[in-house]
């Protein structure tokens, strides 16, 4: 059984929502038959990259608040990471183009390194004093991760390598529907929406397993018709949108 996880380096309910589908993972008795395999979701695909800036100042400007208010929102989503047993930085992070980064992700698809790079990305972005927007530091994840340094120098070096990787992944998460992300799809029959609680993935695997046979034969009814079947929704939970993050624990 596939889930397929789109998600982007930038959004901190992506980084938080990878936590908890994990521990929902964990908690699920078939896991070992569970295949992950992560999609990229740029929240700002026009951004130059060279366009860096503070993530305080982004969220001022964005939410309209007073620098003030827009720590006050990254205090309240760090809540939410740091009960799940993250690290979260409030102060010092940057934001920017996530493009490279996605490309490196296809890269190490390809060497079967992925989620060790995602990782690497998401703590270097949310709890290191280090900016994943630097391509000197996007190179140095890849090697962390065990990507060879030229192989991973020369994708940096060229925008076009893995670039319609990454947009194939986002024209398929419009096809489906997603505007927002994290966005987890278990078995392309239950869509789940934002950083939802462990225990709603849990259910959801827990249902597609016991179900996916005779949602399979459906599956190839609809597909003989004509049709291609979406996922079906489970309910809100906080997430990114390209217009923003919601600053609610959920």
């Amino acid at each position: 059984m596939r889930v397929e996880i789109w998600s982007d380096i930038a959004c901190p309910w992506c980084y938080i929502g990878k936590a908890r589908f994990e521990r929902g993972l964990a908690a699920f008795p078939h896991r070992d038959g569970v295949e992950v395999v992560h999609r990229s979701f740029e929240l700002d695909p026009n951004r130059d990259p060279a366009d860096v800036e503070p993530v305080v100042g982004m969220l001022a400007r964005k939410y309209g608040r007073t620098p003030e208010e827009a720590r006050a929102m990254e205090e309240h989503v760090a809540a939410a990471a740091r009960a799940e047993g993250l690290g979260y930085r409030t102060e010092g992070r940057d934001h920017g183009s996530t493009f490279a980064l996605h490309r490196l992700l296809h890269l190490a698809r390809a060497h079967g390194r992925q989620e060790v790079l995602l990782d690497l990305a998401y703590r270097a972005n949310f709890a290191e004093e280090r900016s994943v927007f630097d391509p000197v530091t996007a190179l140095a994840l890849a090697v962390e991760a065990g990507l060879d340094e030229d192989e991973a120098r020369a994708v940096l070096a060229d925008p076009d390598a893995y670039a319609e990787e990454v947009r194939a992944d986002e024209r398929e998460a419009a096809s489906l529907g997603a505007s927002a992300v994290p966005f987890f799809v278990v078995d392309r029959r239950y869509g789940i929406s934002g950083g939802q609680p462990a225990d709603v993935f849990t259910e959801a695997l827990t249902r597609a397993w016991e179900t996916r046979e005779d949602q399979e034969q459906e599956r190839s009814r609809e597909r003989s018709q004509g049709q291609d079947p979406a996922p079906s929704a489970a309910g809100a939970a906080p997430a990114c949108t390209p217009d923003g993050c919601e600053p609610s624990a959920g």
